[in-house]
């Protein structure tokens, strides 16, 4: 399929005032008035044709598949990326705005829908910047560009004596202005210029990058009129509940749904094919309650009588599994980095130092459960969902519906959070099979149980560590032994062991100059959907390298921030090429970043500085994302066990950033989310059922346990790096380490609970 193919004319219901809008402006663009740069789109796969340049006299301009000018001026710029909180939706746009010299307040931000044109969608990875910061500055770029020309031709003056400032062109020699408005017309007629011919802003010029930005949906979601994915109504719409298989990959054995069927608004049950390994985005399956609200959908769904047929994983106990991931990492295991002879050196070592470590399932819990409407007809298929990965849902859909990508239409709603969850399509299946069976529009909304108890669960891990020490307290030998179910599983289900991708998050590139270094994977089979979550397997590898950093310092009577220091060695540069990992273009592994930011952290905490009783400090860090963080957590341990924790510091290089408040908010957040998995959040399975089902046992910080969180941003002119994920990582660990500051004593499990046993 052309990935600039439009989509055919068709009926299509309007939901709100603002659809109204997008589909006079989409009409307008199906009927040829369009006129737009042949550019080559990142993440378009083999398809570099251009888009066709048509000249449009009058009318909307719309010089870039990411802008479009109407005639009074007003710039519309798309967002192709999701807004799930993260302020994207107003960091892209604020990129080409600043590049083209557009005026912010005649800016109207719109979000894409899923469509191959405008390259990866996929918000995820926390890559957003990093890949299409420099895209952003092109399209912007381009169009100062044209209306500095457009002017030039108006004046009949050079282009050069033309300067674009705050959506005007200003001619330098006599100081006539033109506003954006009046070069539109004229700016369409023009040919598009190269690269070659484009000038770039020096950063000193920059209007928005690196500036405190509110964002753009900051009315709409603090006033309660953002629109999230159940938001969406429209004519003759269905209310699903589903009642799934409590086990993965279970079946409806048999079921009644008689006492259902009896609750008023409740129309029928239909019952949703089961799904088959591996997990992919599939649907669980089930039965649907299907009715004309959502308070009925959900009280027919209790009252079902189904009988479950559990399937294989009916066996999946957590103490036991656990049990078993710790005896694989007491073996030896499948060799993955080995450098010198790490089991020599150890065998030869003054001291050694050993520790196991422990960490649960994890589930994303965002504040919006997953909901989504399909409307299916024998013509189109068109979706609202709160997604990260909206061009995911067409093959989906194709395969569901039996239409073509061409009749199919994902329109990205915003999301109340998502960690990696809303990644996955499956509510949105479940939505596109319902509608197509009845005909008719269908809501389908998840409880917070449902969105608890049927994740894509983060992975369960246990780690092994041990290091060698010479006559100096020198480490010279680390052996890392490393156990947990695969995200691939997700896609092959015989896969049992991690992959460099997983193991180049911390443990494959560990950046320490240890001359006799090793590390070991073993086996194990996935029993619950894996999926990737905030940070993914760094969060249980930085803990257990980080805290295990603490144990080597104390083990050598070092001060743990000189101790990481000295195991970073001298400033170099980490060939993950060498490694066996994929190297990332123009992002060097730099440990002289990593080793700034740990001394920027420790610095501003007041490392050394006297701790009352019960109090301690504790520090990691991480190279994560393509950026480098270190935290400083303060604890304070009350004689009962119970803890608090009173400061978080964290210090960032994520190298250029565009908006500082966000990054600050950002990571922010990631010391929330780190601090709720070390302290209360676990996920564990009892004969195949997951136990926790809601926030009162799958705890999350409180307000009221929020720390004074104080976040140090790099000044960098590197190129933009991730910002969402990277702070989580040090979190956890670092927690650890200052409760043993603070009580001498050693946790190695995560979570670490809201009382510690300090007597045992």
């Amino acid at each position: 399929m052309n990935p600039f193919q439009k989509f055919a004319a068709r009926p299509r219901p309007v939901s709100d005032p603002q659809a109204i809008q997008q589909v006079s402006r989409r009409d307008f663009l199906k009927t040829g008035g369009v006129f737009v740069i042949g550019v080559s789109l990142f993440g378009c796969g083999p398809e570099s044709a251009p888009i066709p340049v048509r000249p449009a006299p009058t009318g909307p301009w719309s010089p870039d598949v990411y802008v479009s000018f109407d005639t009074d001026g007003t710039v519309r710029i798309i967002s192709h990326r999701s807004e799930m909180g993260q302020g994207i939706r107003t960091g892209l746009p604020a990129v080409l705005a600043d590049e083209m010299e557009a005026d912010w307040a005649r800016v109207v931000v719109e979000q894409a829908t899923g469509d191959a044109k405008y390259g990866d969608q996929n918000t995820d990875g926390s890559h957003s910047v990093r890949d299409f910061m420099q895209r952003m500055r092109e399209a912007g770029a381009t169009v100062r560009r044209m209306l500095e020309q457009s002017a030039a031709k108006q004046w009949g003056v050079d282009v050069d004596e033309c300067r674009a400032e705050l959506h005007t062109v200003v001619h330098q020699p006599s100081g006539r202005v033109l506003d954006y408005s009046e070069l539109v017309a004229g700016a369409a007629e023009l040919p598009v210029p190269g690269l070659e011919q484009l000038a770039f802003k020096s950063r000193d010029q920059f209007r928005y990058i690196g500036k405190e930005l509110p964002i753009v949906d900051m009315h709409d979601m603090t006033h309660g009129t953002a629109n999230y994915g159940a938001d969406t109504r429209l004519p003759g719409m269905k209310f699903a509940a589903i009642a799934r298989p409590p086990v993965v990959f279970g079946k409806v054995k048999s079921y009644d749904a008689t006492a259902a069927l009896a609750v008023a608004g409740v129309e029928q049950v239909i019952e949703i094919p089961a799904a088959e390994p591996p997990a992919m985005y599939k649907a669980l399956g089930g039965l649907a309650v299907i009715a004309s609200n959502t308070w009925a959908a959900l009280k027919g769904r209790d009252l079902l009588s189904v009988e479950w047929e559990d399937g294989a994983n009916a066996d999946y106990d957590s103490a036991a599994y656990k049990a078993a991931m710790l005896e694989t990492v007491r073996r030896p295991g499948t060799p993955v980095r080995n450098e010198g002879d790490a089991d020599t050196a150890l065998a030869g070592a003054v001291q050694t130092v050993a520790a196991e470590y422990y960490a649960p399932h994890l589930a994303h819990a965002p504040m919006e459960p997953p909901a989504a409407v399909a409307s299916v007809t024998p013509e189109f298929c068109e979706i609202w969902a709160p997604v990260q990965d909206p061009q995911s849902l067409i093959p989906m859909a194709e395969a569901v519906s039996g239409l073509t990508p061409a009749q199919i239409r994902v329109n990205v709603t915003l999301l109340g959070g998502a960690f990696g969850r809303k990644s996955k399509c499956d509510f949105a299946e479940e939505a596109v099979y319902l509608s197509k069976q009845l005909g008719a529009p269908v809501l389908v909304q998840w409880s917070r149980e449902d969105d608890i108890r049927h994740d894509y669960f983060h992975s369960v891990s246990a780690q092994r560590l041990e290091a060698g020490l010479d006559e100096a307290g020198i480490v010279t030998a680390w052996r890392h032994r490393l156990c947990y179910p695969s995200i691939f599983s997700t896609f092959d289900a015989a896969t049992r062991e991690p992959v460099p991708l997983e193991l180049g998050l911390g443990a494959q590139n560990v950046p320490y100059a240890i001359p006799n270094l090793r590390l070991e994977t073993g086996p194990i089979e996935a029993k619950v959907r894996i999926g990737w979550l905030r940070s993914v397997c760094n969060i249980f590898q930085s803990f257990a390298i980080n805290s295990f950093s603490d144990e080597i310092a104390h083990a050598r009577g070092v001060d743990p921030r000189e101790n990481l220091l000295q195991l970073l060695g001298a400033d170099r540069e980490i060939d993950v090429a060498a490694l066996g990992l994929e190297a990332t273009e123009n992002y060097p592994f730099e440990t002289g970043r990593l080793r700034n930011v740990i001394q920027l952290v420790a610095e501003r905490a007041g490392w050394g500085r006297p701790m009352a009783p019960g109090h301690g400090l504790g520090i990691a860090a991480q190279y994560s994302f393509l950026s480098y963080v270190a935290a400083v957590v303060e604890v304070a341990v009350a004689e009962d066990g119970s803890w608090s924790v009173p400061r978080v510091d964290i210090a960032i290089d994520c190298g250029t950033y565009v908006n500082p408040d966000r990054v600050r908010a950002q990571q922010e957040g990631a010391v929330i989310f780190g601090l709720s998995l070390a302290r209360d959040s676990q996920i564990t399975a009892s004969k195949g059922r997951i136990d926790q089902g809601n926030f009162n046992d799958y705890r999350v910080l409180r307000i009221g346990q929020t720390p004074d969180t104080r976040v140090h941003l790099v000044d960098s002119e590197a190129p933009p790096a991730g910002v969402g994920e990277p702070g989580v990582p040090p979190i956890a660990p670092a927690t650890a380490n200052a409760i043993f500051a603070a009580t001498g004593k050693r946790f190695r499990e995560l979570p670490l609970g809201p009382t510690l046993k300090l007597d045992g």
